[in-house]
């Protein structure tokens, strides 16, 4: 998926005038949202749980090195191979090579958004192997054409009568109605292609360094039908999936589903420990893993250290009000949201990805409900700071914040000039509103701009007898 952030504001004006995407938005709501709260809820340690999956990452981050060190160690034991790429063309390559070692001509993907940020599945095509995607959102949304617009849910923004047309017209027949049936039709045609896959590649939730062990986490059972039955399986994932031991593994399990979908635990978890052995009724024949690293070592000894800490749950853009409205293809990129906002900059760079941490209330709601409590707002500011450092922000936007600045460093003149401007704003308003106002057009083409009411904070302070 090509990199396309700078572009959010225009794909988020055409959001907000979607009815079909907004229904599909709300609805995020009425069941993500409020799910994880009660999942919260019904687990007292929810909280302390939370500080010890900051902690087990912090730990992991901190002694990294060491610990890619044992997984590697542990993966040649168990008879695996493992596979080190410094970006993403080398990660393409390096699969490539591998799928062509196998004699594959098809195959089987479970849903991985490294594979999304490498560009994968193109590349594959453009070499002569097919790639199917086996995730439903993600089967969904190859045969329409489009990018994930979520890391959990990827076809969120798609209604079940928009996949009924789809399959209608894709898998050729009668048009399905119920959700049932539609996912009885993928699921007949998705059988034959695991059977005929050479190759199956997934991603990875958790990468144990004690064991050498992969962990996936489904709703469906297509990753474990993705690593299982083809002759050789692909694992690809980024280096800070790393955790040293399988029960930090399943401490942050614990995390990861009551923070995407509020469930306790998700259908499908599955540990997998090199290729099958003697004896072994099932499994690979062989068993690889590529491990990308593609800037996060960068981010290791940078301000943004703690967004390595993220366990793709989703849970920042379910609560983001910015996401809420706007959908995940505004952000133009692999990760939406909060989280998309501070990793899609280091990724792709500033200066192609400069308006995604200005997509941001600054309600800290992201913050709020973060497993691992990542502090995104505060990264995100990292962010507006580095852009207005190399003078990326237009030039309003930069004069404007200059003038904020100067008036800001000097309180007398600031409360003086505050205050003209409350009294002259309420002089212009009609009925306690401003129906348009000069550098403000963004706001008051579409919706009243409420007036000061009274005399300022600072002078209601003083009249109190408030006091430094």
């Amino acid at each position: 998926m090509e990199a396309t952030p700078l572009a959010f504001a225009d794909r988020a004006s055409a959001a907000l005038d979607d009815p079909v995407l907004q229904t599909a938005l709300a609805g995020i709501r009425t069941g993500w949202v409020a799910g994880r709260q009660r999942a919260a809820e019904r687990l007292p340690e929810f909280e302390a749980l939370r500080d010890l999956g900051r902690d087990i990452k912090d730990h992991t981050l901190a002694c990294l090195d060491l610990y890619l060190e044992a997984f590697e160690a542990n993966v040649t034991a168990c008879g695996g191979t493992v596979h080190w790429a410094r970006d993403a063309a080398e990660a393409r390559v390096l699969v490539l090579e591998l799928c062509r070692a196998a004699g594959a001509r098809t195959v089987t993907k479970s849903k991985s958004m490294i594979s999304e940020e490498i560009g994968l599945n193109p590349f594959l095509e453009a070499h002569g192997i097919v790639p199917v995607e086996t995730d439903l959102g993600e089967y969904i949304l190859q045969i329409a054409g489009q990018p994930p617009s979520h890391i959990v849910g990827p076809a969120i923004h798609m209604t079940k009568d928009a996949v009924a047309d789809l399959f209608a017209r894709h898998h050729g027949g009668e048009r399905r109605e119920t959700a049932a049936d539609l996912v009885a039709e993928a699921r007949r045609i998705l059988r034959e292609r695991y059977l005929a896959a050479d190759v199956g590649i997934t991603g990875a939730n958790f990468l144990v360094a004690e064991t050498g062990s992969v962990v996936t986490v489904t709703n469906e059972g297509n990753a474990e039908l993705t690593q299982g039955l083809p002759r050789t399986h692909i694992v690809i994932a980024s280096l800070e999936k790393l955790v040293p031991t399988m029960a930090d593994a399943f401490t942050l399990l614990r995390l990861l589903a009551r923070s995407a979908t509020g469930q306790e635990f998700s259908a499908y978890t599955t540990v997998l420990t090199g290729p099958k052995r003697p004896g072994d009724r099932d499994g690979p024949e062989a068993f690889h893993v590529v491990l990308l690293d593609n800037g996060r070592t960068q981010m290791l000894g940078s301000e943004l250290r703690a967004m390595l800490r993220c366990i793709r749950c989703g849970a920042c853009m379910n609560h983001c009000p910015v996401y809420l409205a706007a959908g995940g293809h505004a952000y133009g990129w692999v990760y939406p949201g909060p989280m998309g906002s501070v990793l899609t900059p280091q990724l792709v760079g500033i200066e192609r990805a400069w308006p995604l941490p200005n997509a941001s209330t600054f309600c800290g709601r992201c913050e709020e409900v973060c497993p691992v409590r990542i502090p995104l707002p505060g990264l995100m500011r990292f962010w507006r700071e580095e852009q207005f450092r190399r003078r990326l922000v237009p030039p309003t936007a930069r004069h404007g914040l200059k003038l904020w600045g100067f008036l800001a460093r000097r309180p007398v003149l600031y409360r003086l000039v505050t205050g003209i401007a409350a009294r002259l704003l309420a002089k212009l308003a009609r009925g306690g509103r401003l129906a348009k106002l000069p550098l403000a057009e963004g706001w008051t083409a579409t919706r009243d701009l409420p007036a000061p009411q009274g005399r300022t904070f600072m002078s209601q302070w003083r009249a109190r007898g408030g006091h430094r």
